[in-house]
């Protein structure tokens, strides 16, 4: 399965959805990941860094986005790289859904699955996926 990492688009956004250590973790299971050239830029994350876990890197977001079944955003996805989305495939991010019906109806019309982290329960089943807390300790 590949994973897709986008370089985030929207001004002041300094995080990015997967680290190099995350690369490592799911290449050593098996998966290839491809991570869209400066995506960690703003983190102080380089290209070569995710190179050396392990990810190939594109030079943009269409070629990040081929074949990719798992996309990984932190915040939506614009509309241009919608359109790249793969059918089937599944979107996980802060998506938003609540405040963005267009962007439901979008993924609904590509057949895109959306997971939008800041929805998942906080209880402690789901501690480990508490993405809202985890991305309140870092900003």
């Amino acid at each position: 399965m590949r994973v897709a990492v986008l370089k985030e688009t929207r001004s002041a956004e300094n995080r990015v959805a997967l680290v190099p250590l995350g690369v490592k973790n799911l290449v050593k299971r098996g998966l290839t990941v491809t991570v869209q050239t400066g995506a960690g830029e703003t983190s102080g994350v380089s290209d070569l860094m995710y190179r050396e876990a392990g990810a190939e890197i594109a030079a943009s977001a269409q070629e990040t986005l081929e074949d990719a079944k798992l996309i990984l955003v932190v915040n939506p996805p614009s509309s241009n790289e919608l359109a790249h989305l793969s059918e089937g495939s599944i979107l996980v991010g802060f998506l938003d859904p609540l405040s963005d019906p267009d962007l439901v109806s979008r993924l609904i019309e590509l057949k895109v699955t959306g997971i939008s982290m800041e929805l998942v329960p906080r209880i402690t089943r789901a501690q480990s996926m508490d993405a809202l807390s985890s991305q309140a300790t870092v900003a």
